[in-house]
């Protein structure tokens, strides 16, 4: 039963001209990995939001190591958590 269940469900490999790609790592759109350095408040009209100053790490994106920005972040973060950033180039506004 379970054999003849998962062989119907086996999908067809790529061809072999497809199958010779980049690896993900090196994919540009592929999501960036940031610490959490600092949680810098709540934001928003409810306070949905938190506010976090944001580290990249060197393991997926090497041209973005070290440098930090701000971002605004929904549910539950605290410090040292890691998030998976999408897009690197636009920076949350401050809070005043």
């Amino acid at each position: 039963f379970g054999s003849r269940l998962f062989s119907s469900l086996l999908l067809p490999t790529a061809p072999p001209s497809l199958q010779h790609q980049q690896p993900a790592a090196m994919d540009s759109n592929a999501p960036k990995l940031a610490k959490v350095e600092k949680v810098l408040g709540r934001t928003g009209s409810r306070g949905g939001v938190i506010q976090v100053r944001v580290q990249f790490m060197y393991e997926t994106s090497p041209e973005l190591a070290g440098r930090s920005l701000i971002r605004n972040v929904k549910g539950p973060i605290r410090e040292g958590d890691i998030l998976a950033l999408l897009e690197t180039e636009r920076e949350a506004r401050r809070l005043r």
